[in-house]
This record gives C-alpha cells, sequence and structure tokens, in this order.
C-alpha cells in the first residue's frame, strides 16, 4: 500500500521509530541514536544514519530495513551513512537504554561502571574487551553469575 497523503519529517521519523536494529530487535534505529538527518522533498526521501562502528555488520541490513519501512510512502528512500558528525552512544535514548538492558545487555558506560542487566550489580568483570561485533564486550556478573554482554562507549 502507498500513501498519497503529504509526507512530512515528522511522518518519515515515525516510521523509522519501527526499524529495528537486527541484532536487538526490540530497539529501534531512532532510541539507539543512529538516526542523523531526514529531508523531505517532492521526489525523495533522504536519510542520513551514523554508524556505531567501522565495518559494523548490520549496516547493509539497516538500510536495507530503512528502505523498505518508507517504501509506502510512495517515494524513492536514499539512505545514507555519514561520519561527517561523530556517533556517539549519549544519542541512545532513556527508552534505548532500557530497552537494551530488558534484552540482557548493559548500556555503554566505561567498564568500571558497567551494571548487570538482570540483577544491576556493580559486582561485574569483564572476560573480554572483545564480543560478538566490535561494539560489545563480554561480561560476567558475580553476584547472578549470569554472563552478559555490555555495549562499548564510543
Amino acid at each position: 500500500m502507498v500513501m498519497t497523503a503529504p509526507v512530512s519529517e515528522a511522518t518519515v521519523r515515525d516510521v523509522l521509530a519501527t526499524v529495528h536494529d537486527p541484532e536487538i530487535p526490540n530497539i529501534s534505529i531512532v532510541d539507539l541514536g543512529i538516526v542523523e538527518r531526514v529531508a523531505v522533498t517532492a521526489n525523495a526521501i533522504e536519510v542520513e544514519l551514523l554508524p556505531t562502528f567501522v565495518g559494523c555488520p548490520a549496516l547493509e541490513v539497516i538500510e536495507a530495513s530503512v528502505v523498505e519501512a518508507l517504501a509506502p510512502l510512495g517515494r524513492p528512500a536514499n539512505v545514507s551513512f555519514t561520519w561527517r558528525v561523530p556517533g556517539t552512544s549519549e544519542r541512545i535514548s532513556e527508552t534505548g537504554r532500557a530497552r537494551l538492558a530488558a534484552s540482557g545487555f548493559a548500556p555503554p558506560a566505561e567498564p568500571s561502571d558497567v551494571r548487570c542487566p538482570y540483577c544491576q550489580s556493580a559486582l561485574v568483570a569483564m572476560d573480554s574487551a572483545f564480543g560478538p561485533t566490535q561494539c560489545r564486550s563480554l561480561f560476567y556478573c558475580r553476584d547472578c553469575r549470569q554472563p552478559f554482554e555490555a555495549f562499548k562507549p564510543i
């Protein structure tokens, strides 16, 4: 179904809030803070995204998901990634941080400030600075004994 109503930046941002991170499906790219710019013209929709890390394996999937989500608006979507503005973990919304923790991931923090997403304990130990992706590290909670991943601060 293609919309015929006028398309605004707010409409596009509402649609982008429904595009979820491919690795953590309960958090949107808006809550992750990677939507940098949205521009709507008579002929197209332009979206600039901020990659969290160089070489992030999810970038192509995110780009395709954005194009697919915007297709019903009836205009071509030009999606690009930019380094013009540095990405920072401070862009993650409070909702995004809560959803990360609810998914078993510690939100970005310095290693000495990481808390267990399961029991909120500060008695955690980093098992490895290198997790399954460049943006995450592996930790272990000494209280509840759960392993978990923590997003690296950028």
